[in-house]
């Protein structure tokens, strides 16, 4: 969208330039009469066209997507109080604005018209301000109903839970998705798509598959009904990195990252940035192990040390058998000698049960 607005930008910043070299003021053009007039002359329209270029985009695009996102930021209370305050102020500001008319010109013209900005203005602030008090009142005389829920934490897509291209490649998000344990919106930035679109073009077998995962992961969750999945367009030119990108996209929304980049993860936190991390998650959701508790397990590997044997459970947890090197490619009965949390996860170390 900005591409072509800078085009249209350039385009008509070299109107301009032309339009003003060719204005006559006393009968002579802006570089009539001028040495080397033609080379001005270009020089001044690609002069044009640069800033053209350069500033379009931040007369209409940029401010646009601003004042759409301070729009979505706003509660439906905010807004209606928002509008209702416009209103009145502009009514106010015409009513007083018809006697001022009356006075010559220049000042019959531009009084009403800043009598019509000031009020109009002052009273949208003013509602915004007193909202609380105004929904107090209303709710007094029965205009409206009270909220049953818990005000503008309960709009409907809160909160906007920025994804990382791990979180998506993982998988493991749709899984949560379709469980119902994600409430909100999840918001996939253009740049994010991207990079997803780069891995699975990739000339690396393991990255293409990835890749194509994530976007087939990416579909899955648009059609679940539960979770709206919305992609948006915010490009954050001002910053190069997509970790950054991630970060400034959420400081802008609702402070909250889906992720399992550990790197991400450190420095959202750092920012103020909510993270969700899917990891964490999943080491949360494992069953409790206590020492002493029973398990069966299949011994499929060595240890570190010596005799040990290594097994997992079903949800990927390692288990040590103290003595399990013997019975390798075998499922046996093992007694819970100790649980260790470590960065990677958790370990659970065991001994053979003794019949």
């Amino acid at each position: 969208m900005i591409r072509y607005i800078r085009v249209l930008g350039a385009a008509l910043g070299g109107l301009v330039g032309l339009a003003l070299a060719t204005i006559e003021v006393d009968d002579r053009q802006l570089f009539t009469d001028v040495p080397n007039g033609g080379a001005f002359l270009a020089a001044w329209v690609v002069a044009w066209i640069v800033v053209g270029f350069a500033i379009l985009p931040y007369l209409t695009v940029v401010p646009a997507i601003w004042i759409v996102r301070r729009v979505e930021d706003l509660s439906t209370a905010e807004f209606v109080a928002a509008v209702l305050g416009l209103l009145i102020g502009l009514l106010m500001g015409l009513l007083l604005g018809l006697p001022l008319s009356n006075f010559d010109k220049p000042l019959g013209l531009w009084l009403p018209l800043g009598v019509s900005l000031l009020f109009g203005l002052g009273m949208l602030g003013l509602t915004v301000a007193k909202r609380s008090d105004l929904l107090t009142a209303a709710e007094a005389i029965g205009m409206i109903r009270p909220p049953s829920g818990n005000g503008e934490a309960t709009r409907a897509g809160d909160p906007h839970i920025v994804v990382d291209t791990s979180a998506i490649i993982d998988g493991r998000i749709a899984d949560i998705v379709e469980s119902g344990f994600i409430y909100g919106t999840l918001v996939i930035p253009r740049f994010v798509l991207d990079e997803l679109q780069h891995i699975a073009d990739s000339s690396d077998a393991l990255r293409r598959n990835r890749g194509r995962r994530g976007l087939e992961i990416l579909n899955r969750m648009q059609k679940e009904p539960g979770t709206p999945v919305e992609i948006v367009e915010d490009m954050v030119p001002d910053v190069a990195e997509v970790d950054a990108k991630l970060v400034a996209l959420a400081l802008a929304r609702s402070r909250v990252i889906l992720t399992n980049d550990f790197n991400l993860n450190r420095v959202a936190e750092l920012q103020g940035v909510r993270v969700m991390n899917i990891n964490s998650l999943a080491n949360a959701v494992k069953p409790a192990v206590l020492p002493g508790e029973e398990l069966r397990v299949r011994v499929i590997q060595e240890g570190k040390e010596s005799g040990q044997g290594v097994g997992f459970l079903d949800d990927g947890t390692m288990i040590v058998v103290e003595g399990g090197a013997r019975h390798i490619d075998r499922e046996l009965d093992v007694s819970v000698t100790r649980v260790l949390q470590t960065v990677a996860g958790r370990m659970i170390f065991a001994q053979p049960r003794l019949d």
